[in-house]
């Protein structure tokens, strides 16, 4: 089976990147992980991903900062990207600045169907409904 592209995931928590990536490869996607913004920008530039999901809250270089580093190289200005958060109440602010870099901001918790149509989506493919993979 050929990959439906390749998902860069950058979360501090290893268990949520090691679950979101084996949900992403058992769906057909090729998948790439860093647990810090700093190691997901020297993947960025390794892998060059289709596609990028986030984690916004990371100690020292969070998700905002992430995406305004990817977004000055150029190769990567236009890679979609999603920011995964929990924090309900995030500043106005922040979610401007998010939007004007072209991220899509989603809410914590995200289950298995979720993360499997947002890398769809991102990756302008179609997800069929029984798609979902056995775990």
């Amino acid at each position: 089976m050929s990959s439906l592209g390749t998902v860069l995931i950058i979360d501090d928590d290893e268990t949520t990147t090691v679950t979101f990536a084996k949900i992403l490869r058992v769906a057909g996607f090729e998948v790439q992980t860093a647990l810090s913004a700093a190691r997901g920008l020297q993947a960025a530039e390794a892998t060059r991903p289709d596609a990028v999901i986030v984690d916004l809250r990371m100690p020292l270089l969070d998700g905002l900062g992430f995406l305004r580093r990817l977004r000055s190289i150029d190769r990567h200005r236009e890679v979609p990207v999603a920011i995964l958060t929990g924090d309900y109440l995030m500043d106005d602010v922040v979610a401007r600045e998010l939007k004007q870099l072209g991220a899509r901001v989603h809410f914590k918790p995200f289950w298995m169907e979720d993360l499997i149509a947002l890398a769809c989506s991102m990756l302008k493919i179609d997800c069929l409904p029984d798609a979902s993979p056995a775990l």
